[in-house]
């Protein structure tokens, strides 16, 4: 399910807008879709169905993609909302969002042989709330109520994490000691706005440590950047992604504060409005981090039907990361499973 990177070629215009003679074309955002991470949680799930047989359960969706998820569920991969779901001497796996440690508790209870898909930036997060933690600082967690990364984060050090779910929300904080605070940020988020709350978090507390390195991951904030470059030439941006991919969400609201006159999320072509194009004669075209580009190729195709057929790229940045895939694919964790079982 790795993306392919070349978009595909274009169809020939309609006779309608040739014979308008209007200049119709599309900017098609570099770099797009699936991130290191995605990549590396969504093969690892085909790896261990490909090694150890279906059923392998998955707690959460793997990525925040209704394709994926299908796709996945069609070659044997079951969905489950929470650990105590899966029978004991199964294998789960949890999703690139990460989890709390007691969800890895759940599953040593359970008797299960874990897969831990955590994307390595979340990871990083997690290691640096846990260090803050055992330094005794209050940590502001800047991101979303209830999203799956915030709730994991979170659990590594629950006494001492406050989240702070943007701007607005910096008002009701309360800290023990203005002078030993650090903020830490959902991966996901915009980048502009967390920075406008870090800077009304340093307006009440002059002494705020910032963490280490960015922890808005490097595949957020290219996509973001690619968007604000053609968002400010386009009449239009289609944004590919599920409505609960935090990061997709955020690409519809770079393109419109980038100055793009429409912007529209969706799952795949067909949730196009042909109304959308009225009056529109450049579209730009991104996905989300956890978007397989079959999707891209497929807004690109019915754009060219109605004769956006040049495709123009806008690079933002290149990418070459790459994770290794978890470390316990190495093992029979079958075996494991039951060996927990009937020990």
């Amino acid at each position: 399910m790795t993306a392919t990177p070349s978009p595909p070629p274009a169809s020939t215009p309609s006779g309608d807008a040739s014979r308008r003679g209007e200049t119709r074309r599309v900017l098609l955002a570099a770099p797009r879709g699936y991130c290191a991470g995605v990549d590396r949680a969504v093969i690892a799930v085909e790896k261990a169905l490909e090694q150890y047989g279906a059923p392998v359960y998955v707690r959460h969706e793997i990525v925040h993609n209704k394709y994926v998820v299908k796709t996945l569920e069609k070659k044997g991969a079951i969905f489950v909302d929470e650990t105590e779901e899966v029978p004991e001497g199964n294998i789960v796996i949890f999703s690139a969002h990460g989890v709390a440690p007691v969800v890895h508790d759940e599953a040593k209870r359970g008797k299960l042989a874990t897969i831990d898909a955590t994307c390595p930036l979340v990871t990083k997060v997690h290691k640096e709330a846990v260090r803050y933690a055992s330094e005794d600082y209050d940590i502001l967690l800047i991101g979303h109520e209830g999203h799956e990364e915030v709730v994991g984060t979170s659990g590594e050090a629950p006494d001492h994490i406050t989240i702070v779910d943007g701007p607005d929300d910096v008002q009701n904080v309360e800290v023990r000691d203005p002078e030993k605070v650090v903020w830490l940020s959902q991966t996901t988020l915009s980048v502009d706005e967390t920075m406008e709350t870090v800077g009304a978090l340093k307006g009440r507390y002059p002494n705020l440590l910032s963490p280490p390195s960015d922890d808005i991951c490097y595949a957020t904030q290219n996509r973001q950047v690619a968007v604000k470059q053609m968002g400010a030439e386009a009449d239009l941006v289609i944004v590919v992604g599920s409505k609960n991919s935090s990061n997709s969400v955020r690409l519809v609201e770079v393109a419109l504060g980038a100055g793009a006159r429409d912007a529209h999320l969706v799952d795949y072509a067909e949730e196009i409005d042909e109304a959308w194009l009225e009056g529109v004669n450049t579209v730009g075209v991104t996905s989300g981090a956890s978007v397989p580009e079959i999707l891209v190729h497929g807004v690109l195709d019915w754009l060219a039907q109605r004769g956006y057929e040049d495709v123009e790229t806008i690079t933002a940045a290149e990418e070459s990361i790459a994770f290794s895939l978890p470390k316990e694919l190495r093992r029979d964790l079958r075996a494991e499973a039951k060996s927990a079982v009937e020990g």
